[in-house]
Protein backbone atom coordinates (compact mmCIF):
# COMPACT_ATOMS: atom_id res chain seq x y z
CA UNK A 1 0.00 0.00 0.00
CA UNK A 2 1.06 3.36 -0.46
CA UNK A 3 0.19 6.91 1.09
CA UNK A 4 -2.09 7.96 -1.73
CA UNK A 5 -3.88 4.74 -1.51
CA UNK A 6 -4.13 4.75 2.03
CA UNK A 7 -5.71 8.45 2.90
CA UNK A 8 -7.83 7.41 -0.13
CA UNK A 9 -9.09 4.77 1.71
CA UNK A 10 -9.90 7.28 4.81
CA UNK A 11 -11.09 10.00 2.95
CA UNK A 12 -13.99 7.56 1.32
CA UNK A 13 -14.53 6.10 4.63
CA UNK A 14 -15.55 9.74 5.50
CA UNK A 15 -11.85 10.79 7.69
CA UNK A 16 -10.58 13.91 7.19
CA UNK A 17 -6.55 14.25 5.65
CA UNK A 18 -4.22 15.34 8.24
CA UNK A 19 -0.47 15.92 7.70
CA UNK A 20 -0.53 14.02 10.25
CA UNK A 21 -1.75 10.79 9.12
CA UNK A 22 0.27 11.46 5.58
CA UNK A 23 2.98 11.51 7.56
CA UNK A 24 2.68 8.18 9.34
CA UNK A 25 2.30 6.39 6.45
CA UNK A 26 4.91 7.88 4.91
CA UNK A 27 7.32 6.63 7.77
CA UNK A 28 5.60 3.26 7.34
CA UNK A 29 6.47 3.14 3.97
CA UNK A 30 10.05 4.57 4.44
CA UNK A 31 10.63 2.27 6.95
CA UNK A 32 9.22 -0.61 5.24
CA UNK A 33 8.85 -2.84 8.65
CA UNK A 34 6.99 -3.29 11.89
CA UNK A 35 6.89 -0.52 13.66
CA UNK A 36 5.60 -0.10 17.19
CA UNK A 37 3.67 2.94 18.55
CA UNK A 38 6.44 4.20 20.64
CA UNK A 39 9.02 3.96 17.28
CA UNK A 40 6.26 5.63 15.47
CA UNK A 41 5.87 8.07 17.96
CA UNK A 42 9.33 8.73 18.34
CA UNK A 43 9.61 9.44 14.16
CA UNK A 44 6.37 11.99 14.21
CA UNK A 45 8.15 13.86 17.36
CA UNK A 46 10.60 15.50 15.39
CA UNK A 47 8.19 17.13 12.90
CA UNK A 48 5.59 17.20 15.48
CA UNK A 49 7.22 18.16 18.93
CA UNK A 50 3.88 18.47 20.51
CA UNK A 51 2.36 14.87 19.40
CA UNK A 52 0.75 12.85 22.10
CA UNK A 53 0.57 8.95 22.60
CA UNK A 54 -2.62 9.13 22.13
CA UNK A 55 -2.97 10.65 19.12
CA UNK A 56 -0.43 8.35 17.59
CA UNK A 57 -2.52 4.96 18.84
CA UNK A 58 -5.57 6.34 17.88
CA UNK A 59 -4.63 6.78 14.20
CA UNK A 60 -2.57 3.26 14.20
CA UNK A 61 -6.15 1.77 15.55
CA UNK A 62 -7.99 4.01 12.45
CA UNK A 63 -5.80 2.50 10.06
CA UNK A 64 -6.24 -1.00 11.56
CA UNK A 65 -10.05 -1.00 11.16
CA UNK A 66 -9.48 -0.24 7.31
CA UNK A 67 -7.11 -2.52 6.38
CA UNK A 68 -4.09 0.02 5.76
CA UNK A 69 -1.51 -1.43 8.28
CA UNK A 70 -1.13 -5.25 9.18
CA UNK A 71 -0.99 -6.12 13.11
CA UNK A 72 1.38 -8.38 14.53
CA UNK A 73 2.43 -8.91 18.50
CA UNK A 74 6.00 -10.05 20.07
CA UNK A 75 7.48 -9.77 23.44
CA UNK A 76 4.08 -7.95 24.82
CA UNK A 77 3.78 -5.47 22.07
CA UNK A 78 1.47 -4.21 19.33
CA UNK A 79 3.22 -3.88 16.04
CA UNK A 80 2.01 -2.33 12.39
CA UNK A 81 2.75 -2.03 9.42
CA UNK A 82 1.28 -1.08 5.67
CA UNK A 83 -0.45 -3.54 4.45
CA UNK A 84 0.33 -5.75 1.82
CA UNK A 85 -0.87 -4.59 -1.45
CA UNK A 86 -0.25 -8.30 -2.99
CA UNK A 87 -3.79 -9.99 -3.50
CA UNK A 88 -2.58 -13.29 -3.43
CA UNK A 89 -3.15 -15.38 -0.02
CA UNK A 90 0.62 -15.40 1.75
CA UNK A 91 2.46 -15.16 4.96
CA UNK A 92 5.05 -13.57 6.68
CA UNK A 93 8.88 -14.52 8.06
CA UNK A 94 9.18 -11.32 10.84
CA UNK A 95 12.37 -10.34 11.63
CA UNK A 96 12.27 -9.60 16.13
CA UNK A 97 15.18 -7.69 15.80
CA UNK A 98 14.59 -5.25 13.34
CA UNK A 99 10.85 -5.73 12.21
CA UNK A 100 11.54 -6.50 8.56
CA UNK A 101 9.20 -9.11 6.89
CA UNK A 102 9.57 -11.58 4.02
CA UNK A 103 6.60 -13.05 2.47
CA UNK A 104 6.55 -16.95 2.09
CA UNK A 105 4.22 -17.93 -1.07
CA UNK A 106 3.10 -21.22 0.91
CA UNK A 107 0.31 -21.50 3.17
CA UNK A 108 0.81 -24.37 6.15
CA UNK A 109 -2.98 -24.31 6.78
CA UNK A 110 -3.29 -26.89 3.57
CA UNK A 111 -1.09 -29.24 4.93
CA UNK A 112 -2.19 -29.03 8.27
CA UNK A 113 -6.07 -29.51 8.18
CA UNK A 114 -6.69 -29.57 4.10
CA UNK A 115 -10.50 -29.18 3.49
CA UNK A 116 -12.13 -29.51 6.67
CA UNK A 117 -15.60 -31.26 7.14
CA UNK A 118 -18.44 -29.12 8.06
CA UNK A 119 -16.60 -26.03 8.45
CA UNK A 120 -15.88 -22.85 6.40
CA UNK A 121 -12.19 -21.60 6.85
CA UNK A 122 -12.88 -17.02 6.45
CA UNK A 123 -9.53 -16.49 6.99
CA UNK A 124 -6.23 -17.49 9.15
CA UNK A 125 -3.11 -15.46 10.07
CA UNK A 126 0.12 -17.42 10.30
CA UNK A 127 3.77 -16.10 11.08
CA UNK A 128 7.21 -16.86 11.84
CA UNK A 129 9.46 -14.96 14.05
CA UNK A 130 13.13 -15.30 13.95
CA UNK A 131 16.58 -13.29 12.67
CA UNK A 132 16.54 -11.72 9.29
CA UNK A 133 20.26 -12.63 7.23
CA UNK A 134 20.90 -8.65 7.81
CA UNK A 135 20.83 -8.75 11.86
CA UNK A 136 21.95 -11.94 11.90
CA UNK A 137 25.62 -10.43 10.42
CA UNK A 138 25.68 -7.98 12.66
Amino acid sequence: MDTTTALQMLKQKGYKYTGKREQMVHVFEREGRYLSAKEMLEYMQKEYPGLSFDTVYRNLSLFEQYGIVEVTEWSGEKKYRLACTANDHHHHLICTNCGRTKAIDLCPMNAILGEPNDFEITGHKFEIYGNCGECMKS
